[in-house]
């Protein structure tokens, strides 16, 4: 789906898939077909969306070019388009709780220029880039001075394996890092800061909302001070995180979300970290705290549970208020709407209007 900025420039528009297992060609097209019900739902003539592939999957696809033709010939036949590929999670099971392996390893990187090889040949014809996203860099904990000195030379062959690519293609793949709490790249001075020796022709982030709202920092700073070191913000995915005033008083309530699936970790703004929503009810330290469990947007957690909401907007209008847009590539979650008018954004010919629709995800 494209948008237009005031600028005239153009910002695709893309729904998620959740990472899950599709060890087979067969079981990412069945996928498709949820997503072609969505667009027809909607009216429109195209749908962008953002698709995760399992490693063993991405390198068959990265060598067999017949594979790629048909995943391709598959989303135009339901009216889909690719320009951003997911390499979030780099386990066969889809598992983002876990970081492994991390940047500091060569199987991190064969896996995301396997990706980026079978993004090239899925990009609509029009496109001449796309965007695959990975972590951020690694865990913090246990990251020292040998684990960054590998990941300092295997981002370099990230660069040099991204450029081979575009030679051999015509086309560019940038790979977009997610900071996170937690992460090597988690607040803005880190992200900075590691950013200062990479390629960032290639390389920058792809911002996840929910997690910036779980650094406490306000985000036009955040922003600003990325822009500020010439990082680009290549990617954004539009998400809610919950926070909480007093967690001893939603005590109760929270339990439901700490049962729920892999572990959420929780902030304070003092920069407290727990990896464990479980472990921050046994401890309690001092509130107000904010858990990474998502909250579809536009809507509300149970009380006295709130939603980050004014963090993914109050990004995305800094993203969209300048001459031209923030970035490129926009991504919002299945089961979520977003109203975007106020962002400066209109549709170039029959794409949806974001003037007066409510866009599902």
């Amino acid at each position: 789906m494209r948008l237009r900025h005031h600028s005239g420039r153009i910002v695709h528009l893309s729904h998620g898939t959740e990472p899950r297992p599709a060890r087979s060609l067969s079981a990412v097209v069945e996928q498709l077909d949820t997503y072609a019900a969505v667009r027809a739902d909607r009216g429109v003539d195209t749908l962008g969306v953002s698709l995760w592939l399992p490693p063993t999957l991405a390198a068959a696809l990265a060598i067999d070019g017949r594979s790629r033709t048909r995943l391709r010939a598959e989303l135009d036949a339901r009216g889909l388009e690719v320009v951003t590929l997911s390499a979030v999670s780099c386990s066969e099971g889809g598992d983002e709780g876990t970081d492994q392996p991390d940047w500091s390893s060569l199987a991190r990187l064969e896996y995301t220029l396997d990706v980026a090889r079978v993004l090239v040949d899925l990009l609509p014809d029009d496109a001449v880039r796309g965007v695959v996203g990975t972590i951020g860099l690694g865990r913090r904990e246990g990251w020292g001075e040998e684990r960054e000195k590998a990941c300092s030379r295997i981002l370099g062959r990230l660069s040099g394996g991204l450029a081979e690519v575009a030679w051999q293609t015509g086309r560019a793949v940038r790979v977009g890092f997610r900071p996170e709490p937690g992460a090597v790249l988690d607040g803005s001075a880190s992200v900075a800061a590691a950013f200062a020796r990479v390629d960032k022709d290639r390389l920058g982030v792809s911002l996840d909302l929910a997690h910036l709202a779980c650094t406490w920092e306000d985000p036009a700073a955040y922003l600003d001070r990325l822009a500020g070191a010439g990082v680009p913000v290549i990617r954004v995915e539009a998400a809610a995180a919950l926070e909480v005033a007093d967690p001893r008083a939603a005590a109760d309530t929270l339990r439901r979300y700490a049962d729920d699936g892999p572990p959420h970790a929780v902030t304070t703004p003092d920069g407290g970290y727990v990896a464990d929503l479980a472990q921050a009810l046994r401890d309690f330290p001092p509130g107000p705290w904010r858990v990474l469990s998502r909250v579809p947007l536009r809507s509300e957690p149970p009380a006295p549970l709130t939603a980050t909401t004014e963090v993914w907007r109050s990004a995305l209008r800094h993203l969209m208020a300048g001459p031209v847009p923030g970035t490129e590539y926009l991504d919002i979650e299945w089961h979520s709407a977003i109203e975007l008018a106020e962002l400066g954004l209109s549709p170039p010919g029959n794409a949806i209007s974001l003037a007066d629709s409510r866009l599902p995800c």
